[in-house]
């Protein structure tokens, strides 16, 4: 192998990694919010965990984060606690931080 190939695929094996890193902070960042959200909605235990799930799942409908933070907002409105989209954006962004400092720290 010649120091090119090395250093492709060192850089492919780094964007790998990468990318596996993104979608687990994504994932626990919508998990942490799910559970944000569920906690607002009066849900604990199984029934937190599960709605928890159901955000995660939400995020795979259409690109980006409006998918989650449409699915969180209407269900927060239909139990009558309405919150604007902003704040669940705001919630959001705290909330991926917080996922990626988790991950830092388990790797």
């Amino acid at each position: 192998m010649t120091t090119f190939d090395d250093r492709k695929n060192t850089f492919e094996s780094k964007f790998a990694h990468d990318e596996e890193m993104r979608f687990k902070a994504t994932a626990r960042r919508n998990k942490l919010f799910g559970l944000w959200a569920a906690e607002k909605l009066g849900k604990t235990g199984v029934d937190a965990e599960a709605y928890a799930k159901e955000v995660i799942a939400s995020d795979f409908e259409k690109p980006g984060d409006e998918d989650v933070i449409e699915k969180v907002e209407r269900d927060l409105a239909s139990a009558g606690q309405a919150v604007p989209a902003a704040t669940l954006r705001a919630q959001l962004a705290k909330l991926g931080d917080a996922a990626k400092q988790q991950l830092m720290t388990e790797a």
